[in-house]
């Protein structure tokens, strides 16, 4: 089969009546597009660590990853990503179980909004419950103390405790949405066949129906694993003031500290380097977790799985499930908004000290407004490169299907799987002067890190579509006289619109809200949303930040509500 789609993309190739067809163009393109967005930055990194003035030198690689410092960050990096993994997999599998195979009420509700963090920046999470659980003025400690006669305030979120639980707040849907879909589409008669036999219920979902879902489990679990590992917003907001640092925080602060000079960049990309060995190994390990066992559990049959009745526990369970809502996502935003509201940080929350004159002069501020125009067009300048790109990459993945199709399929998913910070640090080296092209304070070079890190959504999109595309389509269109172009313009893109509609959105989305890649690259007029934020909030500014964080709140409820309304449309169609 695959030597036949080889033989069909060379006759049509043959028909053009060209040596270097349009195939060849595709293909050459798509590995110079991702050599410069893709390998330069990355092989910068590696030269900058081990080379120095043209010579191989391992000293500052040694110096950096001996540094006390450095490797305590390493264990609060590691540490904490483990314990987010495993309690963010834990609370997503017992809400995924609640909801796919349970009787509870308000499922509708429960499953609109359990996902909302995940639309949402954790480091907004981070700034909300900072000013509710600070030790010095978090507004419910000296409420508990005012009310209890504490001396000391009862809870510390600037710790490490705190870290974990703001980010399992918001990283717990990665195994939610994967695992409730598993259990919806899981065939039921496993299940119904080990309870005839007489088992029971805990039995059946522990020896059955979590095994079956391992793959959806593992695949969520890896992504809280990789996405906290790699996450700056949360650790920095709660950690600094502690001096907790995790690797991402701790190159921030290499590069922060050396204001720019190329020597701390060089540390930041060697501390880099550790980062990324770390991930690997977190990715390393899900390949072993799945490495044995079978998981069909997608049979084609019509039957829904059978709802467990909770009887006596059904209220019990509500109220937690509708607690745990309050407490991840309404909390929250009432307090962002709410002290966006106050006339001065540190005044009692009451109706007298709000005003909104605080959203009135973000509108006037030409920082915020230049920092909303420069996310949008970052977003939409991102989603629309970045989707073209992709869907052309897919192309030559599974059509044109070249000798190197591997390496060209692992190096556009390789930025996604590396942190953002590092990914921004290879951007600077490369794209700083060193090639006689200096993008660095520009929207440019935020432009390239946001579509070399979000190539890898559009790509898989339209790789998926295009494996429905049977190659007959193009030949029918070709044996009638179309050109290769026309064939390819006139058939097979209008069949792949939806999955470029989708690849453009799932980038959009994720650009508007990004804060962990474009911290380090922007200059003093671009600024985006999220640097805007956290800049406000790190200089002090908290109710300007929060203010401005309530706006950008709705921005991304509007954004994803259109997206959702678009995406629902065309699966109609």
């Amino acid at each position: 089969m695959m030597g036949s789609k080889r033989r069909a993309s060379r006759d049509m190739a043959r028909m053009d009546g060209k040596h270097f067809s349009l195939d060849s163009v595709l293909t050459v393109l798509s590995f110079l597009i991702l050599v410069v967005v893709v390998v330069i930055p990355m092989v910068m990194i590696v030269y900058n660590t081990f080379f120095y003035e043209g010579k191989f030198d391992t000293s500052l690689f040694t110096q950096i990853i001996l540094d006390p410092g450095n490797v305590a960050a390493m264990w609060n990096t590691i540490k904490i990503a483990l314990l987010v993994t495993l309690f963010g997999t834990i609370v997503g599998l017992f809400f995924a179980w609640l909801l796919g195979r349970s009787d509870i009420p308000l499922k509708g509700l429960m499953r609109t909004i359990f996902p909302f963090p995940y639309v949402s920046p954790p480091f907004f999470g981070a700034m909300a419950w900072e000013l509710l659980l600070s030790p010095r003025s978090g507004y419910l400690n000296k409420w508990l103390m005012a009310t209890f006669g504490l001396s000391k305030a009862p809870f510390n979120i600037n710790s490490i405790g705190g870290i974990i639980f703001v980010e399992c707040s918001y990283y717990f849907p990665f195994v939610f949405m994967q695992v409730v879909s598993a259990l919806e589409r899981m065939d039921p008669t496993l299940e119904e066949s080990a309870r005839i036999a007489g088992a029971k219920q805990w039995y059946v979902i522990r020896r059955i129906t979590m095994p079956l879902v391992l793959p959806a489990t593992s695949a969520g679990a890896l992504l809280i694993l990789t996405s906290s590992l790699s996450h700056f917003g949360v650790p920095s907001i709660l950690g600094f003031s502690k001096k907790i640092y995790t690797l991402p925080t701790r190159i921030y602060q290499l590069i922060s500290r050396a204001s720019g000079s190329f020597q701390g960049i060089r540390e930041g990309a060697a501390l880099s380097i550790l980062l990324v060995i770390v991930v690997m190994l977190a990715l390393w390990l899900q390949k072993i977790v799945l490495r044995s066992g079978s998981y069909d559990i997608i049979k084609g049959k019509s039957m829904r799985p059978m709802l467990i009745k909770l009887r006596g526990a059904k209220i019990p369970l509500l109220i937690i499930s509708l607690l745990s809502l309050v407490v991840i996502v309404v909390v929250p935003l009432v307090m962002i908004i709410l002290v966006g509201l106050l006339r001065a940080y540190g005044l009692p929350l009451k109706f007298e000290n709000f005003t909104f004159d605080n959203y009135i002069n973000l509108f006037k501020s030409k920082m915020v407004k230049d920092s909303v125009v420069n996310s949008l067009t970052l977003s939409v300048s991102a989603g629309l490169i970045a989707m073209f790109l992709g869907v052309m990459i897919a192309y030559v993945i599974q059509k044109i299907r070249p000798k190197g199709k591997t390496v060209l399929e692992i190096i556009s998913i390789l930025p996604y799987s590396i942190p953002g910070i590092v990914l921004a640090i290879g951007v600077i080296l490369s794209w700083s002067g060193a090639f006689g092209i200096n993008l660095y304070n520009t929207l440019w070079i935020i432009l390239v890190a946001y579509i070399a890190r979000y190539l890898a959504f559009s790509m898989k999109s339209a790789s998926a579509s295009l494996q429905q595309v049977h190659y007959s389509l193009e030949d029918a269109a070709r044996t009638c006289g179309a050109t290769h172009f026309e064939s390819l313009t006139d058939v097979t893109l209008p069949l792949i619109r939806p999955a470029m509609i989708s690849g453009f959105f799932l980038i959009f989305l994720p650009a508007m809200r990004e804060l962990t890649t474009s911290v380090l690259l922007y200059g003093p007029y671009t600024r985006t949303l999220g640097v805007a934020i956290y800049s406000l909030r790190s200089d002090g500014y908290i109710v300007d930040s929060s203010a401005l964080a309530s706006l950008a709140i709705v921005l991304i409820i509007i954004c994803n509500t259109v997206v959702n309304a678009i995406l629902k449309d065309r699966k109609k169609v």
